[in-house]
C-alpha cells in the first residue's frame, strides 16, 4: 500500500509527529510519501492508497493549510481511509472543557472543508518556549501555569503519548489493510 502523510506545524512539533507516524507505516512494509501541505496543493492525492493528516491547533484553528488542502481534496480523501492527528496541549490534559473545546474545533474544520476524516486521534503536543516568539511565549507561559503550577516554564516539554499513538496508528494500518 501507498499511504501519503501530510502536516501543517507552527513549532516543529507536529512535523515531528507526522515523520514519526511515516516512519511507523513504513515499518509496517507499506511505501510512505511525507510533505508538508504547503508542497502538496498539487499532488493527485487520488494515487495513495490512504492518508494521513496532522495538523496543530493553535488560537481555537487548525493551520490554514491543512484547511486549504482538505477543501480541495475532500472528495478524493473521503473516498480512501484517512487518519487525522489533531495536535494540541489540551489533548495532554483531563479538563472536560477543554476536550469539548477540541470537538467544537473539528467540528467547525468539517463544515469549512466538507472533509470529514475516517478517524481522528487527539494529540497531545508540545510546549516549546525555545521556539516562540515573545508574544506566544508569554501567552503560552500563563496557558501552561494555570494547568501545571509546578511546570518549569522556561523548558520544552514534550507531552506526546508516543506509545498510545503508535497503537492507534498500528491499528488504522491494520484496519486499512483488510
Amino acid at each position: 500500500m501507498k499511504i501519503f502523510v501530510a502536516y501543517a506545524t507552527s513549532e516543529g512539533h507536529t512535523r515531528k509527529i507526522a515523520r514519526w507516524a511515516a516512519d511507523r507505516i513504513h515499518e509496517h512494509g507499506h511505501s510512505v510519501e511525507l510533505a508538508p501541505f504547503a508542497d502538496a496543493m498539487g499532488l493527485d492525492v487520488g494515487r495513495f492508497d490512504g492518508a494521513v493528516l496532522a495538523s496543530s491547533i493553535h488560537a481555537g484553528h487548525y493551520q490554514a493549510e491543512l484547511a486549504k488542502f482538505a477543501d480541495k481534496n475532500a472528495s478524493r480523501l473521503g473516498k480512501m481511509p484517512t487518519l487525522f492527528l489533531s495536535v494540541s496541549l489540551a489533548a495532554a490534559g483531563h479538563d472536560a472543557e477543554d476536550w469539548r473545546g477540541l470537538d467544537r474545533i473539528l467540528d467547525d474544520f468539517k463544515s469549512a472543508t466538507n472533509w470529514t476524516p475516517g478517524r481522528v486521534v487527539q494529540v497531545a503536543g508540545a510546549y516549546m518556549p525555545s521556539e516562540y516568539d515573545i508574544f506566544r511565549r508569554f501567552i503560552m507561559r500563563r496557558i501552561i501555569a494555570g494547568k501545571e503550577a509546578d511546570a518549569d516554564l522556561d523548558a520544552d516539554h514534550d507531552y506526546t503519548d508516543w506509545s498510545a499513538l503508535g497503537a492507534e496508528l498500528d491499528s488504522w494500518v491494520a484496519q486499512i489493510i483488510k
